[in-house]
């Protein structure tokens, strides 16, 4: 049987289940990778396992996020993240080596391997022909403890490119014209699959930016062919031997087929709030700008920054304007610095900054207020820069050179007919003196983990009730982000590795009385939220259901869950629970309460129940879409329970 990338990847590391769409299947991960912000609870998770070494091929510990060092929070958890990296037997990178998804694909990424990472973004790395999909950090934890990797059998959607990119548009407009397609649901359930002539004309770093923003899609995972050019970036790399060959066979077939023809694209921009609000940049051409931003993991090649500098050489940026750059490696640095380009940043007006995620996450840079900010970033959703009333606009970084330029939105064919042609260095200034090796084991065995005044334990979590009365706290719309249930940034993140704290700013930028609130259900058996489609979309961390967990959330409702969120969810003891018939949504209003009764043996006797409103004499049918495995987990009150029970 003729069988595409996607299939052959998940053949070859497939230990449970079959390759049937929707239903669960096992996955043996070859590779792992954790970033600071999400890091320390796996950290933690590996430590209440007991876990002696890692049991992957190669596990990788990032510090990226949380770079600036206001106080001792920060420093405090890098050095425990350091510790724990050489006891577990993980590669550590160290504060200003670089965004994870770009060193990563440099340093450690293999076609033909399996990347699970506790980053959304991890999806990225499928530009190397590796199946790389995101996921909670109990998850990652798990994986690298050598257990596998649960998740439902996706569709594989084979988009098929043709011709060639012209000038003044490059790989950014090549996703933002799929979310302008399909928005940030259309790959739900899917692994989108890139194949036909259109990717020869792709870098490997083109394409890296085109796996990335996968996830602002929805999808499992984003998959490219290891073919000619991944074997010229290897090798530009000094890891040519890593190379193998990995493409589609010539009969295979797709679930969903589309094609885009890459010579009809043209420059196009994400408005605020959504990255799939998408509309050509010349219908917002004239607009007033704040901020132009350039990097993060979603624009994180030499090129990028290359082409930047040469739009912008020789010229000042707009009176007014922040132009800012945000070096996503300390290796793209270097090479930057040798072939002048940071040197026609500067004298333009650029203001720089170290490598690391910093505005992509809200950690510095944020926005005026009322003002207009366009960014290569993977996400605009609300309040996600930093500023609680911001207005980001996601593009290209042409579009972001030619409007820093001009102080306003341009459409970057109107800057000539003189588009900069950009060469890649032959050989990459590779550099491991900031990635850290595992240590052998005789030495890691004797590390002591280091921990700061702020790491505070994982509280133990009670198995799930059988009956349930649950008031509904907060009732939301469609495409709730984890940046809306927990956000980001300087102020919040610090406090990553201190439940208690960090639990203080749930759902603020929805409902800053929920914190409370929900605080006072937990001693009367919690409480419920209800929301539309698409809950949860967005980052993979798993703050996000672990904190409303804290604070007594015991089920979700909505008409629909973001794939990550939902596992997030599960693994925490949230039950997940959707409408059967969704204009039941409108029946409910926060403050209603919710009463399950026998709920143990409903989600293991079926998919389908009713439950009551109270006092409303109403009765609301819901689903919910668990396996067996997942509703042992449920009932045991979440996945570190269940875990310590197979001990």
């Amino acid at each position: 049987m003729a069988l595409n990338i996607t299939q052959k990847l998940i053949k070859d590391h497939l230990v449970e289940g079959n390759m049937n769409p929707g239903e669960e299947i096992g996955l043996k991960i070859d590779q792992t990778l954790t970033q600071d912000a999400t890091g320390t609870l796996v950290m933690l998770e590996l430590e209440a396992m007991n876990l002696d070494q890692a049991k992957t091929e190669a596990s990788a510990q990032y510090v990226d996020h949380n770079l600036i060092q206001e106080d001792n929070k920060n420093p405090d958890d890098h050095l425990f993240l350091e510790s724990a990296a050489h006891r577990f037997g993980l590669h550590y990178s160290r504060p200003g080596n670089g965004v994870s998804h770009p060193v990563h694909m440099q340093r450690l990424a293999k076609p033909g391997k399996t990347l699970l990472g506790s980053d959304s973004h991890t999806c990225a790395n499928g530009c190397m022909g590796m199946l790389a999909m995101g996921a909670g950090g109990i998850d990652v934890a798990m994986a690298i403890a050598g257990e596998p990797f649960y998740v439902k059998m996706p569709e594989v959607w084979g988009i098929k490119l043709t011709g060639k990119l012209p000038d003044w548009v490059s790989a950014k407009d090549v996703i933002l014209e799929l979310l302008r397609r399909h928005d940030v649901k259309g790959g739900v359930g899917k692994v989108i699959e890139y194949f036909g002539p259109g990717v020869e004309e792709l870098s490997a770093m083109d394409r890296h930016v085109i796996a990335n923003m996968g996830a602002e899609l929805g999808a499992t995972g984003t998959v490219f062919p290891s073919d000619k050019e991944v074997k010229r970036f290897l090798k530009a790399q000094d890891r040519e031997d890593d190379w193998v060959e990995l493409t589609a066979d010539k009969d295979a077939t797709y679930d969903i087929l589309e094609e885009v023809n890459l010579s009809e694209l043209e420059p196009l921009i994400a408005k605020p709030s959504s990255p799939g609000n998408v509309v050509p940049v010349r219908e917002l051409a004239g607009t007033p700008i704040y901020q132009s931003y350039i990097g993060s993991s979603a624009n994180p090649g030499f090129r990028d920054f290359a082409i930047a500098a040469e739009i912008v050489k020789g010229k000042n940026i707009a009176d007014g304007v922040s132009f800012d750059i945000n070096p996503t490696s300390r290796q793209m640095l270097t090479d930057l610095v040798q072939e002048s380009h940071i040197a026609s940043l500067l004298q333009s007006g650029a203001r720089m900054h170290q490598a690391g995620c910093n505005g992509c996450i809200g950690m510095g840079q944020a926005p005026a207020t009322g003002r207009n900010s366009l960014r290569t970033t993977p996400r605009n959703f609300p309040g996600r820069s930093g500023t609680k009333e911001d207005s980001v606009f996601l593009c290209s970084p042409e579009t972001a050179a030619a409007s820093a330029l001009t102080g306003k939105i341009t459409d970057p064919r109107t800057m000539g007919d003189d588009y900069p042609k950009i060469k890649e260095p032959k050989h990459a200034e590779a550099n491991m003196d900031l990635l850290d090796g595992p240590l052998p084991y005789e030495d890691a065995k004797n590390v002591e983990l280091k921990k700061g005044p702020n790491i505070a334990s994982i509280p133990a979590m009670d198995e799930m009730a059988d009956r349930m009365e649950l008031p509904i706290l907060l009732k939301m719309g469609d495409n709730i982000s984890t940046d809306e249930i927990l956000a980001g940034g300087a102020r919040v993140l610090p406090y990553r590795s201190n439940l208690p704290e960090i639990s203080k700013f749930t759902f603020e930028i929805v409902d800053d009385t929920y914190y409370k609130r929900g605080k006072e259900t937990v001693d009367k058996g919690g409480h419920a939220v209800v929301a539309g489609y698409n809950y949860g979309q967005g980052s993979s961390r798993e703050h996000a259901a672990l904190a409303p967990r804290y604070l007594g959330l015991r089920v979700a409702l909505v008409k629909d869950f973001a794939r990550i969120h939902w596992q997030n969810l599960v693994n925490f003891g949230v039950l997940p629970l959707t409408f059967v018939n969704e204009e039941d949504y409108e029946k409910l209003a926060s403050g209603d309460v919710l009463v399950l009764e026998d709920l143990r043996k409903k989600i293991q006797e079926g998919n389908e129940f009713s439950i009551t409103v109270k006092d409303k004499n109403e009765q609301i049918q819901v689903k919910h879409s668990l396996s067996e495995r997942q509703i042992e987990i449920m009932l045991k009150g979440g996945i570190i329970n269940w875990a310590k029970d197979r001990q």
